[in-house]
């Protein structure tokens, strides 16, 4: 039997080489692109299952990728006030610096969510993984202050990290010291929470996956609708309770302390960005409101600049970071 030289032998098992080496690459870019159409796919679910009205009142969760709601028990929200915000001196993210989305009339929705986030590698309220992410109106005066001169009323979309749940949180601002029958009273002003819908305690490094949004329906229900990676989340309420419908104008989303007006301290280079989208009936562009914010909650995070967009799901969009 004749043998293949050695420089034959070497070019064979070079041939061999490239060719199991384009096998992985191929391999490698199938898997990649495998895992790019799967978070598309799970980004497109997030979307649509935050604008599935749920069948009626109460507490409901529904797994990716159900597109229907499945009915559960609701939970007592915890008695935690997010206060409104008292004005800051620090150019830091919260108690009133912070954007809000602006529409000449009314909305009737709004969702929040952090399209990029780099950098993030820890936060801590306390402790690691305690914040809030927080959907909130603007101060309205509405019939649920039944006349009270300088009152205002207020409504909070809220998922509590360290409370592990999801309710709404309503205040009667400047009320005074008697309050309506079944309101809580705290500093001259009254708040009441919704029922609660039982959420996990999600990782920070979960925040690019997660989003919050509101619904308000004059006469109706008003509607929270948190999703995670793979779960959405959803409680609701009378819109009675404050008229968001009848005077909501602005809505400030972002990731702030988890209560009390305490502080999300995010690690040095972190960055993210905040999208807020609104349905106002219009295809126009919301204005970005400057030193909007109506939570008294913070972080430690810088705010860059900001830009509305119009089209069929109108929005603002900014960056922050430190």
């Amino acid at each position: 039997m004749r043998l293949a030289s050695p420089r034959r032998s070497a070019g064979l098992l070079a041939c061999i080489a490239v060719g199991l080496a384009g096998m992985v690459s191929l391999s490698a870019h199938a898997q990649a692109a495998a895992a790019g159409a799967e978070a598309a796919a799970r980004d497109q679910w997030r979307e649509s299952i935050a604008r599935t009205p749920v069948p009626y009142e109460g507490c409901f969760e529904a797994e990716y990728p159900a597109t229907a709601w499945q009915k559960v028990a609701c939970v007592q929200a915890p008695d935690r006030v997010y206060i409104p915000r008292a004005g800051s001196s620090t150019q830091t993210t919260g108690n009133g610096h912070d954007y809000a989305a602006s529409v000449s009339g009314l909305m009737s929705a709004s969702v929040g969510s952090f399209p990029v986030v780099t950098g993030v590698t820890s936060e801590r309220d306390g402790r690691a993984n305690v914040y809030s992410i927080q959907l909130n109106s603007n101060f309205m005066s509405t019939l649920a202050c039944n006349g009270i001169s300088g009152c205002l009323s207020w409504e909070q979309f809220v998922y509590s990290s360290s409370e592990r749940s999801a309710f709404m949180q309503y205040w009667l601002i400047n009320y005074g010291s008697k309050c309506p029958s079944g309101w809580n009273s705290f500093d001259g002003s009254c708040y009441k929470n919704s029922a609660a819908v039982r959420v996990p305690m999600l990782p920070i490094s979960d925040l690019a996956s997660l989003k919050l949004s509101g619904t308000a329906v004059d006469g109706g229900n008003d509607t929270l609708v948190f999703t995670t990676p793979t779960k959405a989340y959803s409680t609701g309420g009378a819109d009675s309770v404050v008229y968001l419908a009848t005077a909501w104008q602005q809505s400030e989303f972002n990731i702030v302390g988890d209560g009390g007006g305490s502080k999300a301290t995010f690690n040095r280079g972190s960055s993210l960005t905040v999208k807020v989208a609104v349905t106002d009936g219009s295809t126009a562009a919301p204005a970005c409101a400057a030193d909007a914010g109506t939570t008294g909650e913070t972080n430690n995070l810088n705010l860059g600049g900001c830009s509305g967009f119009g089209g069929a799901t109108p929005y603002i969009q900014f960056v922050e970071s430190n």
